[in-house]
């Protein structure tokens, strides 16, 4: 698949709005990318951020692939059996968060446990970095598996946006770029 046969669904974290996240400018070069808008950014609740990318999917005109980032990949977990079945061809999710450990952190985010561990009903591809603040790469990597997502290793990598340097994340393009050319047009 090319991503001109789909629409990039990006759906982005707590309160991200910098404008130098590797989503936002990934949104910005993508013809067919279409950003998740929350009524209120500052408090994602859960069932308007699952309403609001189920609404999303359905609305598109071409088969979906979500790109997920940290609160965005706990939304498309809990939206995924809800979704309607063949629109999503596939899932990008990077920066998983541990809300069991830093959920307190975030109040709002406690509506999104418990985590969902149900295989998803996509292909997905986890991204996570062994020294993500917000979450272990072996809580992430136990997600993922649960999720039966393909699990790529980053290594030291943060949170994977803007504050540990990945703004423009060439290397992230390029992973669901090859991602991408391994899922199923329709």
């Amino acid at each position: 698949m090319k991503s001109a046969d789909a629409t990039i669904l990006i759906l982005p974290g707590f309160a991200e709005d910098d404008g130098d996240h590797w989503y936002q400018r990934w949104h910005s070069g993508m013809k067919t990318a279409r950003r998740v808008e929350l009524a209120d950014p500052l408090d994602p609740g859960r069932d308007a951020y699952v309403g609001a990318v189920t609404a999303a999917v359905i609305a598109a005109d071409r088969p979906v692939v979500l790109v997920a980032h940290s609160l965005g990949v706990l939304a498309a977990v809990h939206a995924a059996p809800t979704l309607p079945a063949d629109r999503v061809r596939g899932a990008f999710l990077a920066g998983i968060p541990d809300l069991e450990r830093h959920g307190a952190a975030f109040e709002r985010a406690v509506g999104y446990l418990p985590v969902p561990r149900d295989p998803l009903p996509f292909p997905s591809l986890a991204v996570v970095s062994r020294t993500d603040p917000w979450c272990s790469f072996e809580v992430a990597e136990d997600l993922a598996g649960a999720w039966g997502s393909r699990v790529i290793d980053v290594g030291d990598s943060g949170h994977l946006d803007a504050d540990s340097g990945h703004g423009p994340w060439p290397e992230g393009l390029m992973t669901f770029g090859k991602f991408l050319s391994r899922l199923q047009p329709a």
